[in-house]
């Protein structure tokens, strides 16, 4: 085990709490010249007399004083000859540009700050909060290097790179509370899978899928290194965890005083553009591996085994993933992953539905009786609008009505059944799924009260006024009850401002529907051209298809507006942490997102043809407009049809903009770098031209998969093939989105997550609605229960019980009774609609008849029973699959005894080391005893 082996000369670090802004102090933090200043010039400022003050009092700092030991940046004599072999091997001169380090060859690049000299009024200010702020960095125990623009591309851009030395990881380290290896895992194996073998041709290489070995692992504490398995101190803290220590100073460091108050953050300093990009560096170039032998060229990896479509039937390096971007990108690929595993068993199925429904269209009885000339020719329908709409025959609509049948069929009702227990199966999994990825990758103990505990920089400049927090008996910032009160008010408002405007768009678009259905209706009667097609393409389904092809286009309208509205609410709203705000956020889009998309589904399958009243009586919209009506065949098609369009639609939009948009921005930055040399186009330069992964990226990915899972869970009754069309979608998903995250945008700053956070809420939620909006469909939208009501109750014919159904399904009207009669009148005195209502000849004419009664009892006794069946199943089958797997939960109490077990065995050896030393004092060997007991005892539990 190599590490520094003697307890060293310690530094005296004082964090107490900021008179006016609830910062903490470091201070006489006394960081020593490099090895490497002589050649590259004063890399510090002297602080042994200033102070430096970084806020917040997040994830373990205290605002209340606190002292920390830091040991002091002397290098040690192994570390000075481990330096010199390595400046030996470097020559400053012919140093790759590519490279990853300082020109010494020796301290890693962890992060890098740009900006551009730019000569205006403001540039004065900008230099004095970057000389404020980096020399703020340097007191905080950070390294720094500036490049200056004469070395960069466009001879305009600095740029600043950092170094976190030792001292500071682990400091940071520790009260980031960081688990760090302490012991090898000697849990063995779970059982091999027999059919492993054959799931061979899917798997990645051992070292690609597993890059480290697997450790027993304890939060890091300065105090006891010697526990810890630090074979090499450049390599113990992997670069994502190294990013994520600096990038924290960073948001907490300060700049000055502006306009009274305190300033601080490289948040707020990129936004007034003072720096103009801050990000972590990649390994290496995507394509080709590093020069340096030392690289682990884990980009590289990621782009050859991961990121090319190709290797879509590869499993993914999820370990390599979250070594390489964190927990948080690791558990969304792992997700995204295991949702589309199972959406497999869902495609297969609703494949085996839908050709069902294709081998049996041909004994489809209702679509024979609407083709045949003697039955669906003979029967005259109603004008489908007044006055420019003409009687038409039944059997023009005998393509759509078999088509129909495709996803209108007792198929239709088990997919529905099937999909409901599937969504249960694919949540209660996901929790087992999750809850292994946490103890593999050492979550067992990262809760959110850690993130509740951190502060957001920006809450804490804009919250002037302070209280004491009953929990920790501090002062922090809080916002006043009626400042919060009116903020929520006006975010308030501005939802339900845009939500008022998805629904009087859809309002428009019906409109549209039903304004143009005439002007259709006119043309294919009149245009020969069309004449070929006419018995595809109907004016109801032409109509059907504009209608959804402009609500996708509005959607899209809106959504683009709505993002901005949405982040600017949020951000008024001042959330006081970064899960609040994320929460926030979430609720806000998803509410907007699920009118927005579902709405028009709403709409066809609730409404449409629901309040159309009967011919003399008809229900208008706005007193003007005639309320659409349903094809003969049932509203089910149209909603396939709008289901279709605006699922599909939105997937082809999406993976247009997140690969095709970021690859023509960096198109230029790629030709250049792949032309330069590396000596001309150093590696910071080049991740400076990719795109920025915002805070928000995965927001938006996981918003995109939900809104997608509501598509294939709360409208699956009328489209059996959609998660077939998301199986695919999703195996392009994974592809587009590790290339852009691989190639297309700079290293994400790492960060921890445990779980995919409210989305799992959002699901559950979801998953419930969609048991009742899968019951209407098949109850109100689909014909199902009009035909097994006709079947059992009135069917005359015992030989073909379906015989005769259209005709009964249909009622009779006088045409004299019209108030609003077509133009072309003809020789005809009765039409026919689709209701259940008495002939005018009747006592009761024109009045729903039993029939109409039995199939609503019908309908709403299918609905009470699915539900409650579905239901049922649901909860039994969530009750019988425990969220943790038994071997991952033998596994942490496992590594919780032997974590234990060491620590104790190191509290009693360092007391024995005290007593054999002669530095025994009073109640020593009590403590001895002590802690004695508690070794036995940890060892008996």
């Amino acid at each position: 085990m190599s590490r520094l082996g003697k307890k060293e000369e310690e530094t005296l670090i004082e964090m107490a709490s900021a008179t006016d802004n609830n910062m903490v102090i470091l201070i006489n933090f006394k960081p020593s010249r490099s090895a490497g200043e002589d050649s590259n010039g004063p890399l510090y400022e002297s602080s042994s007399n200033t102070e430096s003050e970084l806020p917040g009092n997040s994830e373990g700092l205290s605002s209340t004083e606190t002292t920390l030991l830091i040991p002091d940046h002397q290098v040690t004599g192994r570390r000075y000859n481990l330096f010199l072999k390595r400046r030996l091997r470097i020559d400053k001169r012919h140093q790759s540009k590519d490279s990853v380090f300082f020109r010494d060859g020796v301290r890693r690049i962890d992060f890098v700050l740009s900006y551009v000299d730019d000569p205006n009024k403001d540039e004065e200010k900008k230099a004095d909060r970057r000389r404020e702020f980096e020399s703020n960095l340097q007191k905080s125990g950070l390294e720094l290097e500036t490049e200056d623009k004469k070395e960069s591309e466009n001879g305009k851009t600095y740029y600043v790179k950092i170094h976190a030395p030792w001292e500071v990881l682990i400091t940071y380290a520790e009260v980031l509370n960081i688990k760090v290896p302490i012991k090898e895992n000697d849990v063995p194996c779970t059982i091999e899978n027999p059919i492993d073998c054959m799931l061979s041709p899917f798997r990645l290489p051992e070292k690609v899928m597993h890059p480290d070995p697997d450790y027993f692992t304890a939060p890091f504490r300065k105090d006891r290194q010697e526990l810890y398995l630090i074979h090499d101190e450049s390599t113990f803290f992997s670069p994502s965890v190294r990013n994520r220590i600096v990038f924290y100073i960073l948001t907490r460091c300060p700049y000055g005083t502006e306009e009274g108050k305190k300033k601080f953050g490289i948040k707020r300093l990129l936004s007034n553009g003072t720096y103009t990009a801050a990000y972590p560096l990649h390994d290496c170039q995507y394509w080709k591996k590093s020069n340096d032998p030392h690289c682990d060229n884990e980009r590289y990896t990621l782009y050859m085994e991961w990121a090319r479509f190709l290797r879509f039937f590869k499993e993914q390096p999820l370990d390599l993933i979250r070594k390489y971007y964190g927990e948080k990108i690791g558990i969304y690929f792992a997700w995204l992953g295991f949702y589309t595993e199972m959406l497999f068993l869902a495609a297969v199925v609703g494949l085996f539905c839908f050709l069902y429904g294709l081998f049996t269209m041909d004994a489809n009885m209702s679509s024979k009786e609407i083709c045949d000339p003697a039955i669906g020719g003979e029967i005259i329908m109603c004008p489908l609008c007044d006055v420019d709409c003409n009687y038409w025959r039944l059997n023009t609509t005998c393509r759509p009505s078999e088509y129909s049948h495709l996803f209108d069929n007792v198929a239709t009702l088990f997919f529905a059944i099937f999909m409901g227990i599937w969504v249960t199966l694919f949540l209660e999994f996901w929790k087992r799924r999750q809850a292994r990825l946490k103890y593999e990758w050492d979550l067992v103990d990262f809760e959110e009260e850690q993130q509740q505990l951190q502060l957001r920089p920006e809450y804490e400049a804009k919250c002037t006024q302070k209280k004491k927090n009953p929990v920790t008996q501090e002062m922090e910032p809080y916002l006043p009850l009626t400042s919060k009160a009116v903020r929520f008010c006006i975010s308030g408002t501005t939802v339900l401002f845009w939500t008022s405007l998805i629904i009087a768009s859809m309002i428009a678009v019906i409109l549209y529907r039903l304004s143009v259905y005439a002007a259709f209706a006119s043309i294919m009667k009149n245009t020969q051209t069309l004449q070929p097609i006419s018995g595809l393409l109907t004016p109801q389904l032409a109509t059907s298809v504009t209608a959804s092809c402009l609500n996708f286009v509005i959607i899209m309208i809106l959504n683009f507006l709505y993002e901005r509205i949405a982040v600017w609410i949020t951000d008024m709203e001042i959330p006081r942490t970064h899960l609040e705000y994320e929460n926030r956020l979430t609720m806000k889009m998803f509410l907007f997102q699920f009118v927005n998309y579902y709405s028009s589904c709403f709409y066809v399958a609730f409404f449409k043809g629901k309040f159309v009243g009967y011919p003399g009586n008809y229900t208008y919209m706005f007193s003007h407009w005639r309320n659409e009506e349903c094809d003969p065949a049932g509203c089910l098609i149209e909603l396939t049809t709008q289901l279709t369009i605006v699922m599909a639609g939105k997937q082809i939009w999406g993976n247009i903009q997140e690969a095709i948009v970021p690859w023509i921005w960096n198109w230029w930055g790629r030709q250049r770098a792949r032309c330069n040399p590396e000596n001309l186009y150093s590696r910071w330069e080049q991740d400076h031209d990719l795109q920025r992964f915002g805070h928000l990226g995965l927001f938006y990915e996981y918003l995109e998969m939900v809104i997608q899972f509501g598509f294939i869970t709360l409208f699956v009754a009328s489209f059996p093939l959609a998660p077939l069309l998301a199986l695919m979608n999703n195996i392009l998903e994974i592809r587009v989105d590790s290339w852009k995250l691989t190639t297309q945008f700079r290293r994400p700053v790492a960060s921890k997550a445990h779980s995919i956070g409210v989305w799992q809420e959002i699901l559950n939620g979801m998953a419930v609605l969609s048991v009742v909006t899968n019951a209407f469909i098949v109850a109100f939208t689909s014909d199902m229960i009009p035909r097994l009501v006709y079947y059992y109750a009135y069917s005359p014919n015992a030989n073909s019980p379906m015989s005769g159904y259209i005709n009964n399904s249909l009622s009779v009207f006088r045409v004299s009774s019209f108030s609003v009669k077509p133009k072309d009148q003809g020789d005809i005195d009765f039409c026919r609609y689709r209701d259940y209502r008495y002939p005018p000849d009747h006592e009761l004419q024109y009045s729903h008849t039993m029939q109409f009664w039995h199939i609503l009892a019908a309908k709403m006794a299918f609905i009470i029973i699915m539900e409650h069946v579905v239901f049922i199943v649901k909860f039994f089958v969530a009750w019988m699959i425990p969220d943790v797997p038994a071997d991952v939960t033998a596994r942490i109490k496992r590594e919780k005894f032997i974590t234990q077990k060491i620590l104790h065995e190191y509290e009693l050896n360092k007391l024995k080391e005290k007593l054999c030393q002669g530095k025994a004092y009073q109640g020593m060997e009590k403590e001895f005893i002590a802690t004695e007991g508690k070794v036995e005892l940890s060892q008996a539990m």
